[in-house]
């Protein structure tokens, strides 16, 4: 499983500068992360980099790889298990937790796009009156250029649909 941290994250969980890799060949095991701020809290943004399928949690309290990886997991996991993917989570993500490496980001439009779900998350939280996972719900309804205008959701369900068979 590949955990592709920008700059910020990996300094914050102090993970030595991440080297590029390719997309896992398994695209629910390649994840990108990055950490940004509204209102003095720090906020993770863990987005499937394959499809954007996004999740957002706080980031108060992980200081190092190992509390990253458990919070980003059970973050992953909570998400899926709520949209009906908990299938998806056991059989194509859970396997690859036990080998967790960390990248540089994949390339600029996938970061571009995350951009863009940070600034939205950011929105929805100097609201105020939106829990992270109804924020979660709206990132991944969101349409996204770099998919073509499609949804996160229904991309990260298009690659459940091709992997099942």
């Amino acid at each position: 499983m590949i955990f592709r941290l920008s700059q910020k994250l990996a300094k914050k969980i102090k993970v030595p500068a991440p080297l590029p890799k390719p997309l896992d060949p398994n695209p629910f095991a390649d994840w990108s992360a990055h950490v940004f701020t509204v209102q003095r809290t720090q906020y993770l943004l863990l987005t499937n980099t394959a499809s954007l399928y996004s999740t957002v949690l706080h980031g108060r309290g992980i200081s190092d790889e190992g509390q990253f990886i458990d919070r980003a997991l059970r973050a992953i996991s909570e998400l899926m298990e709520a949209n009906g993917q908990e299938a998806t989570f056991k059989r194509f993500i859970a396997p690859g937790t036990a080998n967790v490496t960390f990248a540089s980001a994949l390339n600029r439009s996938v970061t571009g796009s995350m951009n863009d779900l940070v600034n939205a998350a950011q929105f929805y939280l100097a609201e105020g009156d939106h829990s992270l996972f109804d924020i979660s719900l709206r990132l991944n309804d969101m349409p996204m250029s770099y998919l073509k205008y499609g949804r996160p959701r229904d991309a990260f369900l298009s690659l459940s649909a091709s992997s099942t068979g």
